[in-house]
């Protein structure tokens, strides 16, 4: 599976995901179901907000004799290694480095799976992905084996690209002032001369038209650009279906939603398929206020805390959509995705279609530090609005099937609506 991709944004992508953006890895939006800062039930854990810091806390030191001497075993051991180091390595140090590194060890050795530090640049931009914006020119894109060149997959409405005539479809072939070869190059050092800061130019060159013979230059100024996590078309076998595929939740995901819920309405189709393959989840603000619009009155997400106390519970106003819907899901469906699929089946608005989802039915919250990095830890459960929590086990649709086998080596955004046999299942359940 090929890679899909927002140019602009920081984030790596981990071996997990065959399908992504910049805007953040497939564990990385997975793991930011979440609120974005430290809330009242951090309280018990001893931290409070440090006066004059902003989003920051402060650890109310001393706490249980244990952790006092945890704290003393750390220090002395990691006052041993340092001067050992200190003393004895021929290489050059970054005192900076070591303390990340130190902090980013002590996350991963408390065994939370789903848990993660961020320095400061890391954090800041964490806080532009679940904002949903970037610096970039506004182009979604995919790797092309065939040519081995950057395909522009969409191009955001607005945006510089759009404003150049950046088109869908056009074959990205040299990148930079030097007119490096994409081919030749690669793909990810080509994507990292695409990349940059507002203010600053984007040079490249595509191909496009009959046989790809017509070649088109750019040179385009990045600017803040909105990140597109929602698409729609009308469902080529049958007119009266709008297709919407949502690839993340995110602050911009809600009225993304509600567009091309309205755009598809225009069209004529009366009947939606809401794809959610390989989208890996996001912003709890994000799926609570995209299922307020979908959902009738009542529970949208229930949240536990360790003891499995209910501590949190979001509803949903009386205005819902009224439509009938399918829903696809896969394997690399999770979390707030998840989310979706279940509640809508709650409330028995769709059918789910598809293969069993990931299984992630814990949140994180993202607590900010006096230096302004950040960690974020797993510190809650939830389940939808009357089913049971799907941690660990995941979703089984109603009508499970897998995608065609000839297809699997394709690019989900490359396979036509003819070819998709799991998107032909979801337009059957309108009619059985």
């Amino acid at each position: 599976m090929a890679k899909k991709i927002s140019i602009g944004a920081t984030a790596a992508i981990t071996a997990l995901c065959c399908l992504a953006t910049f805007q953040g890895s497939y564990l990385f939006l997975q793991n930011k179901f979440e609120q974005k800062y430290v809330d009242n039930a951090l309280l018990s854990t001893g931290m409070t907000a440090a006066s004059g810091s902003g989003n920051s806390v402060s650890i109310q030191l001393g706490g249980s004799a244990d952790s006092r001497d945890f704290l003393t075993r750390v220090t002395n051991k990691l006052a041993e290694v340092d001067s050992l180091y200190r003393n004895y390595y021929i290489g050059d140090m970054d005192d900076e480095r070591l303390i990340d590194s130190v902090i980013a060890g002590y996350v991963m050795g408390t065994g939370d799976d789903y848990a993660a530090y961020y320095n400061k640049e890391g954090f800041e931009s964490l806080i532009q992905d679940l904002e949903g914006e970037m610096a970039g020119i506004g182009v979604n894109v995919i790797y092309n084996t065939d040519y081995r060149l950057i395909e522009i997959l969409n191009v955001t409405a607005g945006s510089p690209a759009d404003k150049a005539g950046v088109m869908p479809g056009d074959l990205v072939v040299t990148v930079g002032e030097e007119k490096a070869s994409v081919a030749e190059l690669g793909y990810d050092p080509s994507i990292n001369k695409l990349r940059g800061e507002i203010g600053t130019t984007a040079v490249f060159s595509v191909l496009r038209g009959e046989n790809y013979t017509e070649v088109v230059d750019f040179a385009i100024v990045r600017d803040k650009i909105t990140e597109q996590t929602v698409m729609n078309h009308v469902y080529g076998p049958d007119k009266t279906i709008g297709v919407i595929k949502i690839s993340a939740f995110d602050a911009t995901t809600p009225v993304q939603f509600v567009d091309s819920v309205e755009t598809l309405q225009k069209q004529g189709c009366d009947k939606l398929i809401i794809d959610l393959r390989y989208n890996p989840g996001g912003e709890l603000s994000s799926i609570v206020t995209t299922l307020d619009y979908i959902l009738p009155t009542g529970p949208i997400i229930r949240i536990f805390d360790a003891d499995g106390k209910e501590v949190k519970k979001y509803t949903s106003e009386a205005t819902e959509l009224k439509m009938p819907m399918a829903v696809v899901v896969n394997g690399n469906t999770a979390s707030a995705a998840e989310l979706f699929t279940s509640a809508v089946r709650d409330y028995e608005k769709a059918t789910i279609v598809g293969e069993t989802t990931y299984g992630k039915g814990c949140m994180q919250t993202t607590v900010p530090l006096s230096d302004n990095s950040a960690v974020s830890i797993t510190y809650r459960m939830y389940s939808p609005p009357f089913s049971e929590n799907y941690h660990g086990v995941g979703i089984v649709p109603d009508v499970e099937v897998k995608l065609d086998e000839a297809l699997l080596t394709k690019n989900i955004y490359k396979i036509t609506d003819e070819e998709d046999n799991q998107l032909a299942a979801a337009a059957a359940t309108f009619y059985d």
